[in-house]
């Protein structure tokens, strides 16, 4: 933390979040105790965790100085919204949602026969061989998610065909209430302001919601929802 306190040149750092620890240290006493001493000697102003389920999420919140919760949540990943979205606006907590766009599934840009680099863990860690595999296309099976985000796409396109697939899954974040900001990542300035544009578009219709609702249970629910 000294360290990044130096590289940054600031002497308190506004928000430091414990990267998905596991959940003995979620629950851990003296984690907090230390992050506390951490805010009372100034030397971080806020803390959060960044979890990989909802129960760690759930179990985070009930500490009381636990400013934000990194969460993943997307079309494809929809359990935050059962109970760690309410939970976060009845205690004030900011969410940041990560990986939006199902490490891109949601672009609607792949087909079955995309490959990608041997360092890119759509490669190496796409059933989980390296770290939790909900961090890669958000869990959901490769060929699973290319074939919803066919209908995704198309849904996308039919109510607002002003947007690409990515701005609207971007937007369908937006729309959850107690979401706080999302990140959104991009390869290159072109597709970080693609991204930014999705702020810029209406809620999306009730009829859209409700759409990719019926898409996410009928083809998405079984893969993912119980897991995370």
């Amino acid at each position: 933390m000294t360290v990044s306190r130096i590289n940054l040149q600031m002497d308190t750092l506004d928000l430091v979040q414990l990267h998905c620890p596991p959940t003995d240290v979620i629950t851990a006493q003296c984690a907090y105790d230390f992050l506390d001493d951490m805010v009372e000697k100034g030397r971080i102003a806020r803390y959060g965790v960044s979890v990989e389920t909802c129960e760690q999420a759930l179990l985070a919140m009930q500490r009381d100085h636990v400013a934000s919760i990194q969460i993943i949540m997307n079309v494809f990943r929809r359990k935050p919204l059962e109970e760690t979205l309410p939970r976060a606006i009845e205690t004030g907590t900011a969410i940041i949602v990560r990986v939006p766009l199902a490490s891109g599934l949601l672009s609607g840009k792949y087909t079955e026969d995309t490959t990608f680099a041997p360092i890119d863990h759509r490669t190496y860690n796409r059933h989980g061989e390296s770290f939790d595999v909900g961090e890669t296309f958000a869990g959901v099976p490769f060929d699973v998610g290319v074939e919803a985000t066919q209908t995704f796409s198309a849904l996308a396109r039919e109510y607002v065909p002003q947007a690409s697939p990515a701005q609207v899954a971007l937007r369908w974040i937006l729309d959850q209430e107690g979401v706080s900001t999302v990140i959104s990542g991009g390869r290159n300035t072109t597709q970080v302001k693609s991204n930014n544009q999705a702020a810029n578009l209406a809620p999306l219709p009730a009829q859209l919601h409700e759409a990719l609702e019926d898409l996410y249970n009928e083809h998405i629910h079984q893969y993912v929802h119980d897991r995370w």
